[in-house]
């Protein structure tokens, strides 16, 4: 088990640069995702601290360790990887005790920990098959016992469940949640997906261009984002956006539409975030504001009415009963408790009176 720790690491290619000098200090035992788009720069500094990208400047930093010059062998780290990377021609044991057969470990260890691995990942009756004969849940719990055997110092996982379909990727999200637990080891985890990065991470990084936008726990980074990007990127449906102005405390559309009262400044240019569970949906003229619905969708469990504003559209989310149709007129009111306003040039987030 180790911190691991990143100073002022940076990575370019010629004049691109993947990862502009970042530091991150992810602590013993810790549970972190980086999360962002693709090309954000997730997955190369998660290969930098691998081993398998040489940083351009910077350090990192593995328990009390600096590894820049260490081969990967060398940082006691396991990888698993959206692919499972298991070989086709050995079984389920083997491919479990390949890491441990690389370091010369004894062979009556070998098959003790290798049961013991499997045990915990719920595949010990799998062990004589190979690959081709288990379903994508099972290659991943393989790839997951392989890493596990070692008890390296720190896990690295690349998008492990991006391979499976939506069913398994909710239980394997469980099964990574207990294992992590269970286990104690310090791990990084790369991922796109922000339902997995919400439900596993002790702590979260959004990244975006090469740079950490906000590092939280997964209730600050969603109720209390740091700039425009977070806020648009972190919640399903995404937080809406809506650009205005400020007069005499009073939030008015492009369109002139005066949405709600905010405890700011006056300001000619200013964007108000708002989240869909924070939008009260009322029968037309209840509400503060009457808008016809552009669409409705029935999710099962609940719903989403995106409503045009103008030219600007806005997600509520109603109770999973409630039926409208598209071009029906509704109500809604925004909850000036629970708003957001950013700077619409540098996507900042203005807190309090924003001076």
């Amino acid at each position: 088990m180790a911190e691991v720790l990143l100073k002022n690491i940076t990575k370019r290619w010629d004049d691109f640069i993947a990862v502009d000098n970042q530091s991150l200090d992810i602590r013993d035992k810790e549970f972190l995702v980086l999360l962002g788009p693709s090309g954000c720069g997730k997955t190369t500094t998660m290969r930098m601290i691998a081993g398998l990208e040489e940083p351009t400047g910077g350090e990192i930093w593995i328990g009390d360790r600096m590894v820049n010059d260490d081969l990967p062998k060398d940082r006691d780290i396991a990888m698993v990887f959206q692919n499972y990377g298991l070989y086709p021609h050995m079984s389920v044991f083997d491919n479990i005790a390949y890491p441990l057969k690389v370091r010369g470990t004894p062979k009556d260890e070998i098959a003790t920990l290798v049961e013991r691995a499997a045990a915990q990942v719920e595949l010990v009756d799998f062990l004589g098959r190979k690959p081709r004969a288990l379903s994508g849940g099972q290659r991943q719990r393989v790839a997951l016992a392989r890493a596990i055997v070692r008890t390296p110092k720190v896990f690295l996982m690349d998008e492990p469940l991006s391979n499976l379909d939506a069913k398994l990727r909710v239980s394997m999200r469980a099964e990574l949640k207990h294992l992590s637990r269970e286990l104690k080891i310090t791990t990084i985890y790369v991922t796109h997906d922000q339902i997995e990065a919400m439900s596993l991470a002790d702590r979260v990084a959004v990244m975006r261009d090469g740079v950490i936008q906000q590092l939280g726990t997964p209730d600050e980074i969603y109720n209390d984002p740091a700039n425009m990007f977070v806020a648009g990127f972190i919640g399903s449906p995404a937080m809406n956006l809506v650009s205005g102005s400020i007069r005499g405390g009073i939030f008015t559309s492009d369109d002139n539409t005066a949405l709600v009262a905010v405890d700011s400044k006056d300001r000619d240019v200013v964007v108000l975030g708002a989240r869909a569970d924070d939008i009260d949906i009322t029968e037309a003229g209840d509400g503060d504001l009457d808008v016809p619905i552009y669409s409705f969708e029935n999710t099962g469990e609940n719903t989403l009415l995106t409503v045009q504003l103008g030219a600007q559209r806005i997600i509520a989310r109603g109770e999973r009963h409630l039926r409208k149709d598209q071009g029906d007129r509704i109500g809604i009111r925004l909850n000036p408790g629970h708003i957001y306003l950013f700077d619409a040039e540098t996507g900042i987030r203005i807190r309090g009176n924003g001076d």
